[in-house]
C-alpha cells in the first residue's frame, strides 16, 4: 500500500468515525484498526491527531460544497430558483440516514476552544459557504446580495442544526419557505415603484 492510498484510507476513516461520533471519543488506535493501516503508516501520514483532523474537515469541505453546486446547477436552471435549490438539497441530506448535523459545527464545538487549526477550518468553511450564497442571491439579480447571502446562510445552518436536534428533516421546508419569503420581499424592495432597503 502505497502513500495516497494509505492517506485516502484513514481519510476514509476518520470521517466515518469522527462524523458518527466526535472526534475526542475516536483514538488513533481505532482509526489505525478502521483504516487497516499499520500504526507506523498512520502517523508517516498523519504526525498528530490535529492534523488528521484538519485533513479530514477540509476534504468534507471540498465534497460537501462541490456536491451542493452540483445539485442546484443541475436542479435548477433559471439563475432565480437557485438559492431555494439550496434548501432542496438540504432536505435530501437530512434524510440521509447518516446524517448528523453539520460536522463544521460540530467540530467547532468539541475542539474550537482548544485548537485553532479547528477553528480556522470551519470558518473557512462558513466563509465559503457564505460566499457561494452571495453568489447566487447576485446571480438571481437580487438588490443587496451579500446582506441576502448572509440571511440565506443563518436560514441554512439553522436548518441544519435543528434538523440534527430534532431529526425532523422538515426544518430544510420551513427554511425553505423562510428563504422564499426573504427572496420576494429583497425582489420587491428593487422593483419599479419599491423603496431600496439602506444597506
Amino acid at each position: 500500500m502505497d502513500h495516497d492510498e494509505a492517506r485516502t484510507r484513514i481519510l476514509d476513516a476518520a470521517e466515518k468515525l469522527f462524523y458518527d461520533r466526535g472526534i475526542q471519543s475516536v483514538g488513533m488506535d481505532e482509526l489505525r484498526t478502521t483504516a487497516g493501516v499499520s500504526l507506523k503508516r498512520l502517523y508517516q501520514c498523519f504526525p498528530a491527531k490535529h492534523d488528521l483532523v484538519e485533513a479530514y474537515l477540509r476534504r468534507r469541505d471540498t465534497r460537501w460544497r462541490t456536491a451542493l453546486a452540483a445539485y442546484v446547477t443541475e436542479h435548477a436552471e433559471a439563475p432565480e430558483a437557485r438559492p431555494l435549490a439550496v434548501f432542496d438539497w438540504l432536505h435530501d441530506w437530512f434524510t440521509a440516514p447518516d446524517f448528523r448535523g453539520c460536522a463544521f459545527i460540530n467540530s467547532f464545538g468539541e475542539l474550537g476552544a482548544t485548537s485553532d487549526g479547528v477553528a480556522r477550518v470551519a470558518r473557512e468553511h462558513k466563509h465559503a459557504l457564505l460566499s457561494y450564497l452571495t453568489d447566487l442571491a447576485r446571480g438571481a439579480e437580487i438588490a443587496e446580495p451579500s446582506a441576502v447571502g448572509g440571511q440565506l446562510s443563518l436560514l441554512v445552518d439553522g436548518a441544519i442544526t435543528t434538523a440534527a436536534v430534532t431529526g425532523n428533516p422538515s426544518a430544510a421546508r420551513q427554511a425553505r419557505t423562510a428563504a422564499e419569503a426573504l427572496l420576494a420581499a429583497a425582489r420587491t424592495a428593487t422593483a419599479p415603484g419599491g423603496s431600496r432597503r439602506k444597506p
